[in-house]
């Protein structure tokens, strides 16, 4: 990691698993404190195209939807968890920091390290799975951890739970 300057923006990974609602919520309450704004990333996997009768580009996975179709999809997607644990976080925060809803296509850890190049902070849920699960980072904050040009958190969903909120 290098010497940067502080640019006021925390960038969060959502998904709608309890760790990415975990992480924003961790984000939001972080941005408050800092005076930041916030990019909320959710990242989607790309379709993987291939060629139909005549020539006509086809996908696998989502054969009738556009690339764009796929891309606000997910955005909206991300702007109603964002409003869900806005409204969650309603008590203990008195006005919610200036934010940003971004749907990139790619791959997650790439993506979220770049959004996060010029970031203060980057904040990930651990979905990491197995045996030690709660003790293991996921691949996606593994990367995030390893190769974020700024410091990096994860957020495990419990230790949400048993957080005391920031006071507003």
């Amino acid at each position: 990691m290098t010497e940067q300057q502080h640019t006021d923006l925390v960038v969060v990974g959502v998904d709608d698993s309890p760790a990415g609602r975990a992480a924003l919520r961790f984000a939001l309450h972080d941005a408050v404190r800092r005076g930041a704004r916030v990019d909320v990333v959710a990242a989607f996997r790309l379709p993987d195209y291939g060629w139909g009768p005549e020539g006509v580009a086809i996908t696998a996975a989502a054969a009738d939807r556009t690339l764009a179709e796929i891309h606000d999809a997910v955005r909206d997607r991300a702007r109603a968890i964002v409003d869900e644990v806005l409204a969650e976080i309603a008590g203990t925060v008195l006005e919610p920091p200036p934010l940003t809803v971004l749907a990139v296509g790619g791959s997650a850890g790439e993506t979220l390290v770049h959004a996060a190049r010029n970031a203060d902070l980057l904040v990930v849920g651990s979905r990491g799975r197995g045996g030690f699960a709660s003790a293991v980072l996921g691949s996606v904050s593994l990367h995030c951890v390893l190769h974020a040009h700024c410091p990096v958190t994860v957020v495990h969903p419990a230790g949400d739970r048993e957080q005391a909120p920031l006071p507003a």
